[in-house]
């Protein structure tokens, strides 16, 4: 058993590290009640898909989600687990998941102060060729006592009290915010608990990498354009940009936040609002990198002040280190003030 001097014996889980921070803001606990049952899920999804090719969890399962993408087997699975794990931990009223046409209200008897909004499996079109892919979640409070609807999801941004997401890559890591900053934890499988492994994460100034999907190049707005010429060909004399795209957001918006640059996806003259829905793709991760340093903007507006009319708007999405997109919002205003 000489072994055992590798432990360490003072590690700091999520659940632990959520409930320090709750037991600060002198919270009633439901909210770490709440992140724990995401945390499970999370669990058995990485299990799912670490599974996927031997249990046949991949491939079409034959219909369409409302956003028009093929849904995954993996999908449903991991769309089922975190429905039911939120349904079971009395925390939540109404939940938004990119898989459900409507929102769901849970039951009386089931139900606690929180709004919900996730996407279970982000870049699901790249499980079959082993690419990362992600859960992202948004969590907002109801503050009325009528009964739920779907009107309670329709908040800004800005009134987010927590949100994070989970990336399945080589190893299955967490990154949550609860308004006080970002902190990344990694699933340690020997023991099946999330452990901090990054504390209080800072996104850079200023980056050396845009990711966009330069496939739509010829649909491109103008400033995009203009804003990626700026970046390949530089005539100030410092070096050009790399250029980066999984084309599965949790993964790509992850680099960006550990490496600084730009994450980019716009509208175009096919899709003027672009594909990112806001709810729960581009809400909970601009929050994350707004509380990170970064900053996060459609372009002519902070993405987190946009009012939401219906659950699945989309909008047009430009996050990372803050030079970096203060130089393309700049662009961008200068074209439109052109129109």
């Amino acid at each position: 058993m000489s072994d055992q001097g590798v432990f360490d014996t003072n590690v700091v889980t999520m659940t632990t590290f959520v409930m320090a921070q709750g037991r600060k803001a002198k919270g009633t606990g439901e909210l770490t009640t709440l992140l724990n049952s995401l945390c499970t899920a999370v669990k058995a999804i990485s299990s799912a898909v670490r599974k996927a090719g031997i249990a046949h969890l991949y491939g079409i399962a034959g219909s369409t989600n409302v956003t028009g993408d093929q849904v995954k087997k993996l999908d449903i699975l991991s769309n089922d687990l975190i429905i039911n794990m939120l349904k079971s931990s009395f925390t939540s009223c109404v939940l938004v998941s990119e898989e459900n046409e409507k929102a769901i209200v849970l039951e009386p008897e089931a139900r606690g102060k929180y709004i919900v909004c996730f996407d279970p499996l982000d870049g699901s079109s790249n499980i079959d060729c082993l690419v990362s892919i992600g859960t992202i979640f948004a969590i907002y409070k109801k503050y009325t006592d009528d009964e739920p609807c779907e009107k309670d999801a329709l908040h800004p941004g800005r009134t987010l009290v927590a949100a994070g997401y989970a990336l399945y890559g080589s190893a299955t890591m967490m990154v949550i915010s609860t308004g006080q900053g970002v902190n990344g934890f990694m699933l340690d499988p020997a023991i099946g608990e999330f452990i901090l492994v990054d504390r209080d994460v800072k996104i850079k100034k200023r980056g050396k990498i845009y990711s966009v999907n330069e496939g739509y190049a010829m649909h491109f707005d103008p400033a995009v354009t203009e804003y990626l010429q700026k970046k390949k060909f530089p005539q100030d004399g410092t070096e050009p940009y790399g250029a980066r795209y999984i084309g599965s957001m949790v993964a790509d918006v992850h680099r960006t936040l550990m490496y600084g640059g730009i994450f980019l996806y716009p509208g175009n003259v096919k899709s003027p609002q672009g594909k990112l829905r806001l709810l729960y793709e581009g809400n909970p991760m601009a929050f994350i990198i707004e509380q990170a340093g970064g900053m996060a903007s459609t372009g002519l507006e902070p993405i987190l002040d946009i009012q939401p009319d219906s659950i699945h708007q989309r909008a047009p999405v430009a996050m990372g280190s803050s030079e970096d997109v203060l130089e393309y919002v700049a662009i961008c205003q200068k074209h439109a003030k052109k129109k």
